[in-house]
């Protein structure tokens, strides 16, 4: 009796050794620390180890060691625990197939909602939006918000995906289940996404109501959700009510970006070198921010300046979208030589964004060779994009040079280019 108190109390230990390895992410100190364990003769490992391990494995990528655990909770007859089975099914997902998960899943004897949610969060994290619908309408037990939390995140930029998502929350509640602070983080994006004001105040006061609000990251949302509808006094004002220790680089970026989208690019700039005082370094996101705040507000100079800095002193490497803002100011300047040149010197190759920026300002200064080289480059990364020969036959037709404007029409026509409305290169 004294040796198997004391084997249990080894147990326990071990297991909770064990458990603080994995949720602090030393994965191999874990996996470490279970070959000790399995290698005991004298421990009898329980349910409560194998999730753990299986936990690592995904980690690490470590299949080989992942499916010999199956083998073993198959023999133990622990593969009918709902923790054990969810483990697995996560494992089958991230390290072998998600094919292989499902297998898992359609084995499993008593399918608790853990283990349906398993399933449908691999199905979400692959984007796999039909089948996790289909996984969802077929469940026999009752879902719970970790279950909504993951479909509603899952929809955001499907086609009509912020009005399923809203459905979605509202068939949430119907179930009787209350918002916790992931469903109000996936519920966010949703509301900016369809500029509705309203519902934003709806999900900050339910937040506050239930203590939520305090919560760095949901502030951030909220700095992001009120700056897409408009509402820069309500952006300032929840960022204001952060602490000094909270405003990290994703509240500041947010900050910046809110104040970027509505054209103020003073306090864009301004908030940017706040920021710098508060000694947070920016990232590629807020330099984007930035560089658009130059844009829209025909800062030309002050775009190059942060350009050069951001990879200068910063070491922040420009991406496409940093270049093709660049490309835009310059363009809306008049500059169209300067953005011509930048397009040359790009390391990598130029999107249609950016040519498109100094395609549509050729247009705009009657700059007819420019618009040819830009046209011609355009044509080849989007053929059957019916505004490149529209502009171009326009600025053609413009400079009086309609043989060469009809000459682009009947190439588009030739092609079985169509137009469309609302195009354009660059939001």
């Amino acid at each position: 009796m004294a040796s198997c108190n004391s084997n249990y109390i080894r147990l326990l230990s071990y297991t909770r050794q064990l458990t603080a390895h994995v949720n602090q992410g030393r994965h191999e100190k874990a996996l470490i620390l279970f070959h000790q364990m399995h290698s005991s003769i004298s421990l009898s490992l329980d349910s409560f180890v194998f999730p753990l391990t299986l936990k690592s494995c995904a980690a690490l990528h470590q299949p080989v060691l992942g499916t010999s655990l199956h083998a073993h909770v198959t023999k133990s007859s622990f593969v009918s625990n709902p923790y054990v089975a969810c483990a697995l099914v996560d494992f089958y997902g991230k390290c072998v197939t998600i094919f292989s998960a499902r297998k898992v899943f359609d084995e499993t004897p008593q399918r608790t909602v853990v283990v349906w949610n398993a399933m449908i969060s691999l199905y979400a994290h692959s984007s796999d939006v039909p089948m996790v619908l289909r996984l969802f309408e077929s469940m026999d037990v009752p879902p719970n918000a970790s279950t909504f939390n993951s479909i509603i995140a899952c929809l955001l930029g499907t086609d009509d995906g912020y009005s399923k998502a809203v459905r979605l929350y509202r068939q949430m509640q119907s179930f009787g289940l209350r918002a916790n602070l992931i469903t109000v983080l996936a519920l966010l994006p949703v509301c900016a996404g369809l500029a509705a004001f309203d519902w934003i105040k709806e999900v900050h006061g339910y937040s506050v109501r239930n203590e939520i609000d305090p919560h760095p990251q949901l502030s951030s949302c909220l700095v992001e959700a009120y700056g897409r509808c408009g509402s820069l006094d309500h952006a300032l004002s929840v960022f204001k009510s952060m602490e000094d220790k909270e405003k990290d680089l994703v509240a500041w970026s947010s900050l910046i970006s809110a104040y970027a989208l509505n054209g103020e690019a003073v306090k864009a700039l301004e908030m940017f070198h706040q920021m710098e005082l508060a000694n947070i370094r920016p990232d590629a996101i807020t330099f984007f921010s930035v560089m658009k705040a130059c844009s829209h507000a025909g800062l030309p100079d002050e775009a190059k300046q942060y350009f050069a800095r951001m990879s200068g002193y910063y070491g922040v490497q420009a991406t496409s979208d940093h270049y093709s803002c660049l490309v835009d100011v310059l363009s809306r300047s008049g500059r169209l030589q300067e953005a011509y040149d930048v397009l040359k010197g790009m390391p990598m190759k130029a999107t249609a964004k950016a040519w498109g920026a100094l395609f549509g300002a050729c247009s705009s200064y009657g700059e007819v060779e420019l618009a040819e080289i830009a046209a011609r480059a355009l044509l080849e990364i989007e053929p059957d994009n019916a505004a490149n020969y529209v502009l171009l036959a326009r600025i053609y037709a413009g400079l009086g040079r309609h043989e060469e404007a009809d000459r682009v029409r009947r190439q588009m026509k030739g092609t079985s280019v169509k137009t469309a409305p609302g195009s354009s290169w660059f939001g």
